[in-house]
């Protein structure tokens, strides 16, 4: 009968503690989603190509001749 009661009280000691932890649960709108995460890639890839500069022209002011 002793042991049995000591068996409760220890599980409900450990209970107990255990509702004090803090839950981590994650919603689930951030599980990652494969169809986004590869236009991510691709988004990703597409920004770190080179791109050719853009050579703006110079104006070159013109004299009136009066």
């Amino acid at each position: 009968m002793k042991r049995t009661r000591l068996a409760l009280v220890a599980v409900a000691a450990l209970i107990f503690w255990a509702s004090l932890l803090p839950a981590y649960a994650v919603p689930p709108t951030a599980t990652p989603s494969p169809g986004y995460e590869a236009r991510l890639q691709e988004q990703r890839a597409a920004s770190r190509a080179v791109v050719a500069p853009v050579i703006k022209s110079r104006r070159v002011k013109r004299m009136r001749a009066h």
